[in-house]
């Protein structure tokens, strides 16, 4: 089960440990989302970046026993995905994956969708936070 703080259009959450934490992460994003004016804008996208961070949390990043957070902001021009785990000595690493890997894509993914992407310690030197920024597309686009 979730404890979930809501403060619209933010959401702070602890998930559990658990295979079942990347649905309830991208379920409450999608509440978030549905609250916030132009939210829509950002579904897919974040949907896509929510599941991939907490996944890498889950599978990587989070000890047995210890629970992961999910800091969500939105504005109208910006959607913002915080994933606090407590390994710090750790961060995440974009690599290629071969064609017959069953894994390893998930930060391309990441970095494709992100306007910005990063990595950094937690307060209180306890684990880190891995973050995405996903912004409004100008009618011209962007470059990369």
């Amino acid at each position: 089960m979730s404890s979930c703080l809501p403060s619209s259009p933010s959401l702070s959450c602890w998930l559990p440990r658990s295979r079942r934490s990347p649905g309830e992460a991208r379920r409450l994003l999608e509440k978030l989302l549905d609250s916030a004016p132009g939210g829509e804008r950002f579904l897919e996208s974040g949907k896509l970046l929510v599941s991939e961070l907490v996944t890498n949390a889950v599978l990587h990043g989070t000890p047995m026993g210890r629970r992961v957070q999910i800091v969500l902001n939105v504005d109208r021009q910006r959607l913002r995905i915080e994933v606090h785990d407590a390994r710090g000595e750790r961060g995440p690493v974009l690599r290629a994956a071969g064609g017959e890997d069953e894994s390893g894509r998930g930060l391309a993914i990441v970095k494709l969708l992100a306007h910005r992407w990063g990595c950094c310690p937690r307060d209180g030197g306890v684990g880190k936070i891995v973050w995405v920024e996903v912004e409004v597309e100008s009618p011209v686009g962007r470059a990369r």
